[in-house]
Order: structure tokens, then C-alpha cells, then sequence
């Protein structure tokens, strides 16, 4: 989740321009800080219920349409249960987290159920993973999460072919311990991974090589893979069973991030091969919206027609 004006910079570094009251993303992660460590009283619930979506899910169809919830963040921080309501009332049975907004997990749980809502995965950064992985696993169990997805890889960590794989190596480490709870590790990506390193490698091919398949899946952003020249469907073919998520949002004639159906990306073309990418949650996200719910509407609409 990236601004494309600065499309280098880490997305907790961003200031997007969003209504009254926009938020950095930084504030944004900031926000859940609350939820952070805090065990729900009763996580089975939640995550049993999570589990039979998803196997219901994968044996009968068709997919859900879900939302990355960043494309809210303005309207969770005012109203947070709202916001929420308004996403399941256009249709949305699916959410990803990126915050909780001090709310608790076992509270957010309570929310989520009342509107009618499972969140499949939430967006983690690295250094928490790091630093306190047990809190993650926590705050997952309690929301029902199947995925925990690391959306960015910082400048320092991601410089030079080694560096990637260090990451890579990081990567397996933490998804074998999330495997060993029953939970899945993704990385989510934006263009920067598709530019060539010094020596010509490309960091996103190194962790793909280098990763565990059966530890670390990807959440392919199919607006920043197109920003950055490269094709989904070559990704797919040579990578299969590898993407069980991706973010869905287009892009308009001068690269701009656009509603999906509102720009050229040929939707038909990628999602003829999702069984053969393995994507098993589509994700609407626009990082800027100019009226959010409007926006998510329209994208709804269009996910929709085309009967995933």
C-alpha cells in the first residue's frame, strides 16, 4: 500500500490525503497498539469459525469479495464499529486488518460477528514480528485470521541481493513458528521488489527461490506488479500454488491507482489463472480514495460481475 509519488518510501512513512482527517499509515498501525499482547478470553470461536469458512469456501464458491481495510482508515478512526457496518452493508463478507485502533482483538471479534464480517488476515510490520510474536499470534487467534502478512520490507533490510536473502531466511524462520500455531505466513509486496538490485537480481524472485513454499505464500498487489512492468501471469505459471491472497485495485491510463473495472488492468486475463496461482482471498484496496465509500462501492460492483 504504497503512494505512488513515492513509491520507495516505507508505506508506515506515507502521508496520504484522504477527507478531513487523513492518517499516516504509521498512525494507522500506531492505532491498534492497544490491542497488542491482549489474549481474548475465548479465541476458539472465532478461529473455528474462520476455518469452516474456509473450507466451505474452497469446496463449494464462490469466493467472497473481502477489503483491505487501510482504504477506510479515516472512517474506522472516527467510527470504528460504522465503518465496519457501512463495508458489510455494500456487500463485503471479508476484511483485512492493518490495525485495530486500541480496540481490542476480542472486542474487534465481537464486531466483526455482529456485522457479519471474517477477517482472513491482517497486515503485521516486520519488526513486530520479530519483536513480539507471540502477541501476534494472540491478536490473530482472537480475530479469526488464517494469514499473517507482512506488508513491507524496509530500505535498510532490502539493499542488495544478500540482503534479501536474509529476509528470506527471516521469513522461514517466522513461518514455521506460525505454521506450528496453525496460522500462515504471507509477504505483501509493492513495485520496489521488482526493481533490479545491483548485479541485476530482483528481490521478489530471491525471496520466491528462497522461501519455504510450504512456510511463506505471497499476497500478490496486483496494482504495484503491474506499476512495475511485470506480469501476474508469468509469476503464476512459473510459481504456481503461491498466492493465496491478492489485492485488488486498477490502474488508470497515467498509472494512477483507479477503482477496480475504472482502469486498463485486464481482470478477465489474471483471474482465468487463479486456480493455478492458488489465490484463495481477493482483497479490494485503494490507497487513496477520494470517497471511500463510494469508491469501495464501485469496486464491489465490478468484483461482482465477474462471478469469481
Amino acid at each position: 500500500m504504497s503512494n505512488p509519488e513515492h513509491p520507495n518510501a516505507e508505506p508506515s512513512e506515507r502521508a496520504p490525503t484522504l477527507g478531513h482527517r487523513s492518517i499516516s499509515r504509521r498512525t494507522f498501525l500506531q492505532a491498534s497498539l492497544g490491542g497488542v499482547g491482549v489474549a481474548a478470553a475465548s479465541t476458539v470461536p472465532a478461529s473455528a469459525a474462520a476455518a469452516m469458512t474456509s473450507t466451505v469456501r474452497r469446496l463449494v464458491g464462490p469466493q467472497p469479495i473481502g477489503l483491505q481495510l487501510y482504504t477506510v482508515r479515516d472512517l474506522m478512526d472516527s467510527n470504528f464499529e460504522y465503518a465496519l457496518r457501512q463495508v458489510a452493508d455494500i456487500g463485503y463478507r471479508e476484511v483485512e486488518f492493518a490495525g485495530l485502533f486500541d480496540k481490542s482483538p476480542k472486542r474487534v471479534a465481537q464486531i466483526m460477528s455482529k456485522v457479519g464480517l471474517t477477517s482472513p488476515s491482517s497486515h503485521i510490520g516486520l519488526d513486530r514480528l520479530t519483536s513480539n510474536l507471540q502477541g501476534v499470534v494472540e491478536e490473530a487467534k482472537a480475530l479469526g485470521n488464517e494469514f499473517v502478512v507482512c506488508p513491507s520490507v524496509d530500505a535498510a533490510r532490502s539493499k542488495d541481493a544478500a540482503s534479501w536473502r536474509r529476509v528470506a531466511a527471516e521469513f522461514n524462520r517466522i513461518g514455521e513458528s506460525l505454521q506450528r500455531v496453525g496460522l500462515r505466513f504471507a509477504f505483501h509486496n509493492h513495485d520496489t521488489e521488482f526493481k533490479p538490485l545491483p548485479g541485476g537480481e530482483i528481490g521478489y524472485d530471491i525471496l520466491l527461490d528462497e522461501c519455504d513454499p510450504k512456510l511463506v505464500k505471497m499476497e500478490l498487489d496486483l496494482y504495484w506488479i503491474t506499476k512495475a512492468r511485470r506480469d501476474p501471469l508469468t509469476y503464476f505459471a512459473k510459481w504456481p500454488s503461491r498466492f493465496p491472497l491478492v489485492h485488488v485495485k486498477d490502474m488508470s491510463g497515467n498509472g494512477a491507482m483507479a477503482n477496480v473495472g475504472q482502469g486498463h488492468i485486464d481482470w478477465g486475463r489474471i483471474f482465468d489463472k487463479r486456480r493455478e496461482a492458488g489465490v484463495e482471498h481477493f482483497l479490494v484496496e485503494h490507497d487513496n480514495p477520494s470517497s471511500p465509500i463510494e469508491d469501495i462501492t464501485a469496486s464491489y460492483a465490478y468484483m461482482s460481475r465477474l462471478g469469481l
